[in-house]
């Protein structure tokens, strides 16, 4: 399975963006998806989560209410949409798949398989 994401570019504070990341391989729909962000001199976070069964979701309290993830597991593409953006959230966007059929986590080390990132820039 490869990741490719895209989506990413420069927004005014208070727009949105919907981010994508389209996945290869037959078995998409058996894998936990998140999306992470990474700003300059900052660790990589996880900030959103999909459950590969019932499509549940987790965010991190920075994006709740605002950020939306999503999952298309005929067409292989977990999507982010990003409402109400803040400069504080320009980043790299990265997409990722957790262990087959696993839980999601916000653990980066928990998962196995990333995109190439989709920088997110966010102007005052």
């Amino acid at each position: 399975v490869q990741l490719q994401a895209s989506g990413g570019g420069l927004v005014q504070a208070g727009g949105s963006l919907r981010l994508s990341c389209a996945a290869s391989g037959r078995t998409f729909g058996d894998y936990p998806m998140g999306w992470f962000r990474q700003a300059p001199g900052k660790e990589r976070e996880f900030i959103a989560g999909i459950s590969w069964s019932v499509g549940t979701t987790y965010y991190t309290d920075s994006v709740k209410g605002r950020f939306t993830i999503s999952r298309d597991n005929a067409k292989n593409t977990v999507y982010l949409q990003m409402n109400s953006l803040k400069v504080e959230d320009t980043a790299v966007y990265y997409c990722a798949a957790g262990r087959w059929k696993s839980q999601v986590t916000m653990d980066v080390r928990r998962y196995v398989l990333w995109g190439q990132g989709t920088l997110v820039t966010v102007s005052s």
